[in-house]
């Protein structure tokens, strides 16, 4: 069995490209709720950062054989526009190149949280092709 010596950090809301083996058939991700990933062809595996945290990702041959066994560190984004606010127990996260703008960001408050992902629900939903159309009138 191969050991934990690979470790790979990736930060939340982003993609990494890694490359495997050819013969990698199925990959296994332990907690899916950190991590993210989808196997393409030629070994090429695109690894998205979810939440933060570790878990660990197996690569599988056609036989059920472990081929890598590494660690996935899920890490905090690392622009340099980010500013965090505090308002007492309240984070609000921002960024700010160069005016601020709301961002969505695991860790914020709930409400903040919750009315920026509204906000882009309905933004999404109401571009052409990103969700029903408006009824008739």
């Amino acid at each position: 069995m191969p050991t934990h010596a690979e470790e790979v950090s990736v930060s939340v809301d982003e993609a990494r490209i890694m490359k495997l083996p050819d013969r990698v058939a199925t990959i296994v991700i332990g907690n899916p709720l950190i991590a993210d990933a989808a196997l393409q062809g030629g070994g090429i595996l695109v690894l998205t950062g979810k939440g933060f945290g570790s878990t660990n990702l197996l690569a599988l041959d056609r036989a059920g054989k472990v081929i890598k066994d590494t660690t996935i560190k899920v890490v905090g984004p690392a622009s340099r526009d980010l500013v965090v606010v505090y308002k007492g127990m309240e984070r609000e996260s921002y960024s700010c190149a160069p005016e601020c703008e709301r961002r969505l960001t695991l860790g914020d408050s709930p409400a903040y949280f919750g009315a920026i992902l509204s906000q882009a629900g309905s933004r999404t939903g109401g571009a052409p092709g990103g969700g029903s159309a408006p009824a008739p009138r």
